[in-house]
């Protein structure tokens, strides 16, 4: 079995909400939602995506591994996951017309994986008995 197929094996949702992440992200226009009247709905959508997803990944981390190595998870499912929001705003306001990158999004993403991750701790406190 390949690295890849075995990646893919572990870690599905993990890899669908980064999808969806990018796909969301460079989308050139959002259709209208009931929600558009809401102070703030853009920080509160990244909040719950990177949050979601850094969940996601712990979770999945966790139900796959014995022996949980907290480096390792703190490197992917922080640390990388902040890159990547900070890398998605920079290709936003650089790279595309359609959309901008901005800081207080960064910051949401970086709250979300940080609230993401909490509840990645408690599930490993939880199902791994630390």
């Amino acid at each position: 079995m390949s690295f890849y197929s075995h990646f893919i094996r572990k870690y599905p949702l993990s890899i669908l909400c980064l999808l969806l992440i990018f796909t969301l992200s460079f989308m050139p226009f959002f259709p209208e939602t009931p929600f558009d009247d809401v102070q703030f709905v853009d920080k509160w959508t990244h909040l719950v995506m990177y949050g979601g997803t850094s969940s996601v990944i712990w979770w999945e981390y966790i139900r796959s591994h014995i022996r949980l190595d907290f480096r390792r998870l703190l490197l992917f499912a922080v640390v990388g996951m902040i890159i990547l929001g900070g890398l998605i705003e920079l290709l936003q306001a650089y790279c595309t017309t359609t959309r901008s990158g901005e800081w207080f999004d960064f910051m949401a993403d970086s709250i979300g994986v940080l609230i993401g991750s909490a509840v990645g701790v408690l599930l490993a406190l939880c199902y791994h008995r630390l």
